[in-house]
């Protein structure tokens, strides 16, 4: 035998083992993926079954109709007398009014303040500019559209005149 037959006959048996051993290794992962699967699918079934008895339960429940007694529990008792608005005193009715009337102005000062700083004056301007550019724009196109429709009927009356000429 010759040194390039059995160098080809050694490359066969192990190309031969190596297929062997991954052909080995994709039955193992496949059967243990068939193993993972059957017990995720008996997961998935108990979890099923659990369910349906939960549904099954909560439509019973629901199915009974509720019958609501009503008990008298105060027949013979003096209802609660309604609490009657009493008069304050001046200079509470003064703190409570001069309270409230700072938190309003308080409340307005510091929008106003908010309002009129820097950035936002200049946010507004930016967008007051941007909408009269958009309305300009837009007035343009309409005034273009316009005079080419006016153009339009102009060719179209001076066509038909010539036409009923001829």
């Amino acid at each position: 035998m010759t040194t390039a037959t059995s160098l080809t006959l050694v490359l066969c048996i192990s190309t031969l083992v190596v297929l062997g051993v991954v052909a080995a290794l994709l039955v193992r992962s496949s059967r243990e993926q068939a193993r993972r699967t059957q017990a995720a699918l008996e997961q998935a079934r108990v979890d099923a079954a659990e369910l349906r008895a939960r549904l099954d339960a909560l439509t019973v429940a629901a199915a009974a109709p509720k019958v609501e007694e009503f008990v008298i529990t105060d027949l013979g008792s003096a209802p609660e007398p309604t609490p009657v608005a009493q008069r304050i005193e001046g200079r509470l009715f003064l703190d409570i009014v001069a309270r409230e009337s700072v938190v309003k102005a308080a409340a307005f000062g510091h929008g106003i303040r908010w309002a009129l700083t820097p950035e936002n004056r200049n946010r507004i301007s930016f967008e007051m500019k941007r909408e009269v550019k958009r309305r300009r724009k837009e007035r343009r196109s309409i005034v273009r559209n316009l005079k080419r429709e006016a153009a339009l009927r102009q060719r179209m009356a001076r066509d038909l005149h010539s036409e009923e000429s001829a």
